[in-house]
Parts: C-alpha cells; sequence; structure tokens
C-alpha cells in the first residue's frame, strides 16, 4: 500500500503547495521542497528511495521535450554563441572549481570531479517555474542552456566515476571521443527520430492516438542515444526543437489542443511531485552522513553555493569582455545587455532533480569491492545544493530583478498583434477568391467580410489608450455580453438536464461546446 499512499502525499503536497505558493506569493518549487522535507518527518515515508533512473529515464525525457517544444528556436539561434559557451566550458569551468573546493576540504580528487559533475548544470525545470519574471531574451538563453549542459555534465559525471571505480582512463583523445560521441550522437539520435516521427504524424487524424505518439518521441529518441552512449538528452532536446518547427504544419487542431492540455498538466504534476521528491530525499542524505561528518558535509554545502554563484558570475562578466575584443561588428553591439542583468542571469542558475539523480547514480563500490569514496557526502552536498540555490536564489532573485531594473519587453505582444493584423488582411483579401471556389453565398460572404474588417479596426486600436479606441471599447462589450449569455445557456442546458428533458449525454455535448467557446473568448479578452 505504501506506493499508492505515496502516490496520495505527492498529489496532497502538490496541491497543497500550489494553494500556499499562490496564497503567499512564494515561488512554487520554495514550497513545494518545504513540504517534501516535512513529508519525511512521516515514519512510513522515510524508507522511500528515489531511484536515478526513475528521473533520468522517466521525468527528465518528458520533461525536456515539453520545454523543447516551447522553447523559442529564433532566440535561440540568436543568442546560439553564449548559449553554447555557457552550456559547454561553463559546466566544465564550474565542475572543475566545486572538485577544487571540495579536494581543499578534504574530498579525494576522483569524489570531488563526480561531485562538481553533478551539481554544475542548472535545471531546465527550475529556471522555467523560478525565472518567468524575466525578459524573454534572458529566459530563453537561461531556458536553453539549462537544456544542453546537462549532456555535458553527464559526459563528466561519467567520466568521473568511470576513473575513480577504475573503468575509465583519462587521456585528451579518450575524453575527447566522448564528448564527440555525446554531442554528435545525441544530435544525429534527435535527427532520426524526428525523420521517423513526422511521416507517422503526418498520417495519424486521430486526437487521441496523435498525442500517444507525441509522448513517445522523446522516450524513443532516449531509447536512440543509450545504446550508442550518446546524449540523451540532447537527443530529446533536438527532435524537440525540431518538432517544435514542424507541427504548426501537420498537426490537426484538435491534437494541439489536447495536447496542450494534457502536457500542461502532466508537466505541472511532474516537476511538482520532482521538487517534493527532492525535499524528502534530504532526509536519506542527512541520515547516510555520521554525526561527525554532518558539519563538515554543512561547511562543503556553504562552500560549493558560493563557488557556484562565483564562478556562473564571473565567467558571464569575462566570457562577454572576451567577445567584445574579438567580434567587434554592430550586430553585436546590439545583443549587448547591462551589467545588472547579467548579474541577474548569475543569480538564476538553480540546480534540480538532475543534479540529485546524478548523485544518487553513484556506485556503491569501485572495481575492486571497496566502498566508492565519499559517496555519502557526494549524495548530502548535493541534496543541500539543490535547496539552498531552489530557496535562497528563489527568494533573492525577486528583489535584485527589482533592483536591476530590466527593461520591460513588449515584443511578444507586439508581434502577436502585427501576425494577427497581417494575417487578418490576407485573409480579407483572399475572401473573394476562397468564396468563388466554394460557392459562398454572397450574404455569408458580406457577413464574414463585416467581421473581419472589425476585427482589423480592434488590433489598430490595440496600442492606443482605450478613451480613443472605439472599436477596441466596443470589442470588450461583445466579448463581456457573449460571456455572461454563454453561462445563461449553460443554466438552463443544466436545469433542462435535471428536469430529466434531456439526457446526460446531450449535456456533455452541448456543454463541450459552451466550453470551448468560452475558452475562446476569455482568451481572446485577455490577449486583447
Amino acid at each position: 500500500m505504501l506506493g499508492l499512499e505515496l502516490v496520495v502525499a505527492l498529489g496532497v503536497a502538490v496541491l497543497v503547495s500550489g494553494v500556499v505558493a499562490q496564497r503567499f506569493r512564494v515561488a512554487p518549487p520554495v514550497v513545494l521542497l518545504a513540504c517534501g522535507v516535512l513529508l519525511g518527518f512521516v515514519p512510513d515515508v522515510l524508507s522511500v528511495q528515489l531511484p536515478s533512473e526513475v528521473v533520468l529515464l522517466l521525468f527528465l525525457p518528458a520533461l525536456l521535450y515539453w520545454e523543447s517544444l516551447s522553447a523559442s528556436l529564433r532566440e535561440i539561434r540568436n543568442n546560439l554563441r553564449g548559449i553554447v559557451l555557457v552550456s559547454t566550458v561553463l559546466v566544465v569551468v564550474t565542475a572543475g572549481a566545486v572538485a577544487a573546493a571540495a579536494h581543499w576540504l578534504g574530498m579525494e580528487w576522483g569524489p570531488a570531479w563526480v561531485l562538481g559533475a553533478a551539481v554544475a548544470p542548472t535545471d531546465a525545470t527550475a529556471v522555467g517555474v523560478l525565472a518567468r519574471m524575466l525578459p524573454r531574451r534572458l529566459i530563453t538563453t537561461l531556458r536553453a542552456e539549462s537544456l544542453v549542459n546537462d549532456g555535458t555534465a553527464l559526459v563528466i559525471f561519467g567520466l568521473a566515476v568511470g576513473i575513480t571505480v577504475g573503468q575509465e582512463e583519462f587521456t585528451v583523445p579518450h575524453v575527447g571521443g566522448l564528448f564527440v560521441l555525446a554531442y554528435v550522437g545525441g544530435i544525429a539520435a534527435g535527427v532520426v527520430t524526428a525523420a521517423v516521427t513526422i511521416p507517422i504524424r503526418r498520417r495519424i487524424e486521430d486526437p487521441l492516438l496523435g498525442n500517444v505518439a507525441m509522448i513517445l518521441t522523446p522516450f524513443l529518441a532516449f531509447l536512440l542515444a543509450e545504446p550508442i552512449h550518446a546524449s540523451g538528452v540532447l537527443a530529446v532536446v533536438t527532435v524537440g526543437l525540431i518538432m517544435s518547427q514542424v507541427m504548426p504544419r501537420i498537426g490537426r487542431a484538435e491534437t494541439r489542443q489536447l495536447s496542450q492540455g494534457f502536457w500542461g498538466l502532466s508537466t505541472f504534476l511532474l516537476n511538482g511531485a520532482l521538487f517534493v521528491l527532492v525535499g524528502l530525499q534530504s532526509h536519506a542524505a542527512v541520515r547516510g552522513l555520521a554525526s561527525g561528518s554532518l558539519l563538515r558535509g554543512l561547511l562543503t554545502v556553504a562552500v560549493v553555493c558560493v563557488v557556484l554563484v562565483a564562478v556562473r558570475i564571473v565567467f558571464l562578466f569575462v566570457s562577454v569582455y572576451i567577445i567584445r575584443a574579438v567580434d567587434r561588428r554592430p550586430s553585436q553591439r546590439l545583443r549587448r545587455v547591462s551589467h545588472r542583468s547579467r548579474i541577474v542571469s548569475g543569480l538564476s542558475g538553480f540546480r534540480g532533480a538532475v543534479s540529485l539523480a546524478a548523485a544518487l547514480a553513484v556506485p556503491d563500490a569501485v572495481v575492486s569491492g571497496a566502498p566508492f569514496p565519499g559517496r555519502d557526502m557526494i549524495v548530502f552536498v548535493t541534496a543541500g545544493v539543490i535547496i539552498v540555490t531552489l530557496v535562497g536564489q528563489g527568494l533573492v532573485l525577486p528583489g535584485v530583478v527589482r533592483w536591476a531594473h530590466l527593461p520591460d519587453d513588449h515584443a511578444v505582444a507586439e508581434e502577436r498583434r502585427l501576425a494577427q493584423r497581417i494575417a487578418t488582411e490576407e485573409a480579407l483579401a483572399a475572401m473573394p477568391m476562397v468564396a468563388d471556389e466554394l460557392g459562398t453565398d454572397p450574404d455569408v460572404v458580406d457577413r464574414l467580410n463585416r467581421e473581419f474588417e472589425k476585427h482589423l479596426h480592434v488590433l489598430h486600436d490595440g496600442d492606443e489608450d482605450e478613451a480613443d479606441a472605439p472599436a477596441l471599447r466596443h470589442d470588450q462589450h461583445y466579448t463581456a455580453l457573449r460571456l455572461a449569455l454563454l453561462a445563461r445557456k449553460r443554466a438552463t442546458v443544466v436545469r433542462l438536464r435535471d428536469e430529466s428533458r434531456i439526457d446526460d449525454t446531450v449535456l456533455r455535448q452541448l456543454q463541450a461546446r459552451l466550453d470551448i467557446e468560452e475558452v475562446r473568448l476569455s482568451q481572446r479578452e485577455l490577449v486583447d
């Protein structure tokens, strides 16, 4: 029964944490972690362990795939150089700095590098949840970094573990080959997965089956990468970015609606469950240390957290000045940001479940049969670093963002209005030809033409003050009235069901249509 009890406990923890986070305006991961720590005091839950395979093979592909689908490929291309630097060079530098600090505190070099590799990558899910207040360019860079840097860190982690247990040798050709295999093989696995998936998705018209294929896609990419020891993370990210460009052309409206609801709910639950499990795992990490090592572990957590933030901020400043010295093109100057913005980016390097999964994947013994040196310390420090970065930086970041006075980002709203206006204008221009092809009644054409022209007036008035935008006010009144009348229609349909004049099946069919119209009008009200 413990499995069922744990599922219910996780669900309740996610629900309660979400309500508390909204009520007190606290970052949700902070509340979820605290809830996980409190849950760990329940006696029956003390024995619960978080297998690293569950995170790496179940949680991670789904979460990374959705993050990749919702990422902006244009922004990634525009900031590709910076993303590559922070997702490769910064990871190596961070792992080395943490290893040096851990060795200075008494840890052997092998376990120190394992710890450095575990805490080096930022977490995509944590960045997505905690950094939503940032401008689009900054959040895109952070998300893209966290999507790619897992692959770099896991290569370093595997190499460090292999050398420590006596299964790997450190030579430049060998290390270079591992990185090439991880990156090239991972990207190739993602491309192959996309090549297999796209024709299948073109032929599937059923929304349910289309979403089944969508769910299988990231796991197939991860599965193709694993046998060749390539990066499953890069495979999932690659196929996700490809599908984000292809799906608008081959997907059906019903499939997209269903997938938005499914992925939105499932990733919310997976994210919440992961943060709760990280808090829960902190109990096991503390129990794994001897009482005499607890103080040294806490000191190591503090030092590693300082090193992570310091190295990240220093790297962001140094790399920028190097780029400016090398690249003096005018386009490069247009991409420059303020020093305060770099401080915000430096404090946005949250660690998460991937780091904990790597720490838990450290083997118990080396080849000789002796215990893996410092394994319990690695798990404890990694869990501590995750909690400190999520809680500490998550609470500090809003104040730092206010201090930074980052410029307001209106680009998304402006581009949305531009797209709506051009799409409406081109549809109006094409209406006579399309109406002739379909043999549409002229009265219908006139009615639709008036609706499109009214929508154009609303779009043109969108940039004006409400007092000077009569078309916009008219549209807002129209939307409010339609929503109120929809509520009346829904109440009438429910009353007819209660009076047994219509069946529940009819109620559900009509309610589905009313719900679609209400959601459309509500979203239009928010957008306009």
